[in-house]
């Protein structure tokens, strides 16, 4: 069984970094193409970052391009995202996301989940 734990979540000043990490028990990590999504109250799930296998490319949602970076050791098994000049609005739950064969921003075509953690941006 794929289980996907987040940590990192956390609430932090405007301005402010957090660094977000992710792993995969169960598989071998270097099997899942990873991405990072984020919900808010009353809004749709959001495309944030995704990383390839290898780590060898990454893309972006357009909002957090050059502020956010997603990162993997998959020697450690954890992929990170680090979070720079927070915004308020981007306080969310943020996901973490695995699929084997998918690399991308469509939340659907990713197969495990893990339970989010909460990332509070206060103004």
């Amino acid at each position: 069984q794929v289980q996907l734990v987040e940590s990192g979540g956390g609430l932090v000043q405007a301005g402010g970094s957090l660094r977000l990490s992710c792993t995969i028990s169960g598989r071998a990590f270097d099997d899942y193409a990873m991405a990072w999504f984020r919900q808010a109250p009353g809004k749709e799930r959001e495309f944030v970052a995704a990383i390839t296998w290898s780590g060898s490319s990454t893309t972006y949602g357009d909002s957090v391009e050059g502020r956010f970076t997603i990162s993997r050791d998959n020697a450690k098994s954890m992929m990170y995202m680090q979070m720079n000049s927070l915004k308020p609005e981007n306080t969310a739950v943020y996901y973490c996301a695995a699929d084997r064969s998918y690399y991308g921003g469509r939340a659907l075509e990713y197969v495990y989940w893990g339970q989010g953690t909460q990332v509070t941006v206060s103004s």
